[in-house]
């Protein structure tokens, strides 16, 4: 899966992370590198719907973090995910 918003999601699954901490963590797990409009234009996204929000710094960087929408937003995705994974992988079994 390589849709910006839901890598986020995930990205912030495990705590808050400011933008090139979120593009570095993507890039490691999905091997999917996020230009800097295309991540921001996520977490815009994201923040306007109420999965994430931003946390208190006083860096100049600013951080943010998965809200309990956005947590239950993410389950969902991953839920539905696993569902279609083990389908194929059963199919994998007989082709």
């Amino acid at each position: 899966m390589n849709d910006p918003s839901f890598l986020v999601l995930a990205s912030l699954a495990d705590g808050e992370k400011h933008g090139y901490a979120m593009m570095e963590d993507i890039q490691g797990f999905a091997g999917v590198r996020l230009g800097p409009g295309t991540l921001y234009g996520a977490i815009t996204r994201l923040e306007e719907r109420g999965w994430i929000r931003p946390v208190s710094s006083d860096d100049r960087r600013q951080p943010y973090q998965l809200t309990a929408l956005g947590k239950r937003n993410l389950e969902e995705q991953l839920s539905g995910m696993d569902a279609v994974v083990r389908t194929a992988m059963r199919r994998l079994k007989h082709a």
